[in-house]
């Protein structure tokens, strides 16, 4: 699905300053920004305004020429010269095993966007590759901006005029890094935007749309079943893990409802993480699990449940997301008659405290039952906004203390007052008692299954708050 607004692609070389740019425009950090070719791979989506004008700016990997992809992978991750870098100065994984999968995401950012803002870097100069660059772009027939990065000075803006060699336009001078030249760049981009016949009125009242992170450990499929769910090619996907750095948002229509899916880079165990690039993308992973409604937890069906995937789900939990468990690279299991009920056994036991989570198996490789993947997050989207009514809350604790009384301690015996809902997303349920200190961690247990047994909300945690009530302040 195409969003309902204008569309931004930044594209250069890489290293030129296509992230620390997007960064400016959207007015906060959300690519990663590290002095390394290679750090941004997929494309990476967030809102910009200027003047009054709502656009999306999509960042992309770097583009190459053809021939930077000849080789073998060792031949292309070596420095000048023919020496390897250093350790520590390539993108984490091997950055050049990856060049084709970033032109290829650069292309189809291209030929969606509404305007393209060509970046090249003043210090470096005009290079072959800006002018192989210029050719892609002057063959999408895109309208394109030609921004000149690094002129922080009056020379380097000077220099910028080597560019118009390129055949693009005048070159406008910018520091994306200092935010010198960047309000005439947005100008310009404005002017564009409004003559093309891509500028759509934004909805003035937006539909309520659910936002899904697709978490994980790195290399369980993460990417793959996004993909598999968008029937494109939206995220790079490799065996090598670590390959998704940021937390990237899709947005699509399904069944007539438009969400927001989060890719985001897998969590290895805190022991492992290496500083840099790998350290911001989990936080960045973190970001993401807070801000969505509905968390996928994706689990590879080889290795059933790690405890780092113990690890993930209690992060969700104490997060208060929604959560449904997939379980991924089902095509590659050995089955029989029992073993799904088998896996799912296993799964429930070792996520003991979240066995109101759903469970899927799928393959994002054969397709296998993926269909399935949106309809369970949206129903539990759903379900983790439901509102029980005060007087139908009430009957539920009255029976369910009825049914089963609380135990007295210490001489005393608990008593319920009043029960309310008073918030949804995540659903809060706060019961005035005489004491809640007399509200054992069982009875709390209890009366979250009873809740259950009548309005399921499904894969989503509920918090239970206790309070003291006017009634017993006067009474021992």
């Amino acid at each position: 699905m195409r969003p309902d607004k204008p569309i931004v692609a930044l594209v250069g070389r890489p290293n030129v300053g296509k992230s620390t740019l997007f960064n400016r425009l959207v007015g906060r950090r959300i690519a990663i920004v590290e002095d390394l070719p290679g750090t941004t791979r997929d494309r990476l989506y967030a809102n910009a305004e200027w003047g009054g004008v709502s656009f999306l700016v999509v960042d992309t990997g770097g583009l190459t020429a053809i021939e930077s992809d000849k080789g073998s992978p060792a031949q292309r991750t070596r420095g000048q010269g023919g020496s390897p870098p250093p350790i520590g100065q390539t993108a984490g994984v091997e950055s050049g095993l990856f060049l084709k999968e970033m032109r290829r995401q650069a292309y189809i950012a291209i030929e969606e966007a509404d305007v393209v803002i060509f970046l090249v870097d003043v210090e470096a100069g005009l290079t072959p590759d800006d002018q192989e660059i210029a050719n892609v772009l002057r063959r999408s027939r895109k309208p394109v901006l030609l921004a000149v990065n690094k002129a922080d000075s009056a020379r380097r803006s000077a220099e910028a005029v080597e560019f118009y060699a390129l055949g693009l336009g005048e070159p406008i001078a910018i520091s994306a890094l200092h935010g010198l030249g960047v309000g005439d760049l947005l100008d310009r981009l404005v002017e564009e935007l409004a003559s093309s016949s891509a500028q759509v009125v934004e909805e003035a009242a937006a539909q309520e749309c659910p936002q899904i992170a697709i978490v994980g450990r790195p290399n369980v499929g993460k990417s793959s079943l996004l993909n598999r769910l968008l029937g494109q090619d939206r995220i790079i996907v490799s065996e090598v893990p670590g390959t998704t750095r940021d937390a990237i948002d899709t947005v699509l229509q399904f069944a007539g409802q438009p969400v927001v899916l989060i890719d985001t880079a897998g969590i290895r165990r805190r022991g492992k993480i290496q500083p840099g690039v790998e350290k911001h993308s989990v936080l960045r992973t973190m970001k993401a699990i807070n801000r969505a409604d509905v968390c996928l937890l994706i689990l590879d069906a080889r290795d059933v449940v790690t405890t780092q995937d113990q690890h993930i789900a209690g992060y969700i939990l104490e997060e208060a997301k929604s959560v449904v468990v997939v379980v991924n690279k089902w095509d590659a299991v050995n089955k029989n008659a029992h073993t799904m009920q088998q896996y799912t056994q296993r799964i429930r036991s070792v996520l003991g405290f979240m066995d109101y989570v759903p469970v899927l198996f799928v393959s994002a490789l054969t397709g296998q039952r993926v269909h399935q993947v949106l309809e369970v997050a949206l129903q539990v989207w759903k379900e983790r906004r439901y509102r029980i009514s005060t007087s139908d809350l009430n009957q539920l604790v009255q029976d369910a203390v009825a049914r089963h009384p609380p135990k007295s301690r210490t001489g005393r015996q608990l008593r319920f007052y009043y029960a309310t809902q008073p918030e949804v997303d995540p659903p809060t349920f706060i019961f005035f008692v005489n004491d809640p200190e007399l509200v054992h961690f069982s009875y709390q247990r209890y009366l979250e299954n009873r809740i259950r047994e009548l309005y399921h909300f499904t894969g989503t945690p509920l918090r239970m708050v206790f309070r003291g009530h006017a009634k017993s302040e006067n009474k021992s």
